[in-house]
């Protein structure tokens, strides 16, 4: 059943230049913004990591079902290995970083028709950009929700969200989002899902805040909790509503 993703009327703010559209394939829902109409092409690279996935989970089942990292020989498609290390970093199963590897996959694959290129996938991003851009969080019921943006620099990230309190993807936490952002988007999906198990009231936020900066790779990290907001790293807040 397909859920109307409504944050993504917000989700750049202020891009009056990138053409927006979204892709399917099965369980799949990507949101792209590209400097042209990229629909099949992104179809294309949309199938290609998702099969790959799936055969490798039919082959060894574990992979798809652990919440415990899990190592994969150097044989493995390429996609499986990402998901695989980033999960060994973050401490999670390799599924936590299934939506931002698939995401980067996407992305890679149509920088050979556009410089800039956007990949949402449920909550987690995969951008390329030549100019500063302006994400903005989606925090559930929170009072911050929807008020406040990263400001994102022109170069190659992974901007990945987990919440236990908003989408439909597994969190043992009750954070209302957090946030991190990292070179690499399967390891920012990894991180986000580990530190969003930590959260359970805003007094976790400082644990949440700890766990970001012993992550190798990790370039910053957002936590929202209730009305208390907690921010390390390279991260930049903006209001939404701003010219910033």
């Amino acid at each position: 059943m397909y859920e109307e993703r409504r944050y993504r009327q917000y989700l750049l703010k202020r891009d009056s230049v990138l053409i927006g559209f979204r892709v399917f394939y099965l369980e799949s829902d990507l949101f792209v913004l590209a400097e042209t109409m990229l629909e099949k092409q992104a179809y294309d690279s949309l199938v290609k990591p998702y099969l790959m996935i799936k055969r490798y989970i039919q082959t060894d089942p574990a992979f798809g079902r652990t919440f415990s990292p899990y190592p994969v020989s150097e044989s493995a498609p390429e996609i499986v290995r990402q998901m695989s290390d980033a999960s060994s970093l973050a401490g999670v199963g390799p599924m936590a970083a299934v939506a931002g590897a698939v995401a980067e996959a996407v992305g890679m694959e149509l920088l050979a028709y556009s410089q800039d290129v956007i990949i949402e996938n449920g909550g987690d991003i995969f951008l390329n950009t030549s100019v500063p851009r302006k994400i903005g969080i989606l925090a559930g019921s929170s009072v911050l929700s929807e008020k406040i943006a990263l400001l994102i620099e022109p170069g190659r990230w992974g901007v990945c969200t987990s919440s236990g309190t908003v989408g439909h993807s597994i969190s043992f936490g009750k954070a209302d989002a957090c946030v991190v952002v990292s070179e690499s988007a399967p390891l920012a999906d990894a991180v986000a899902t580990r530190i969003g198990n930590i959260i359970q009231t805003h007094s976790d936020i400082p644990e949440g805040l700890s766990c970001a900066q012993g992550i190798d790779g990790v370039l910053g990290a957002v936590i929202i909790k209730d009305d208390k907001l907690g921010v390390w790293g390279k991260i930049e807040l903006v209001e939404c509503g701003s010219n910033g």
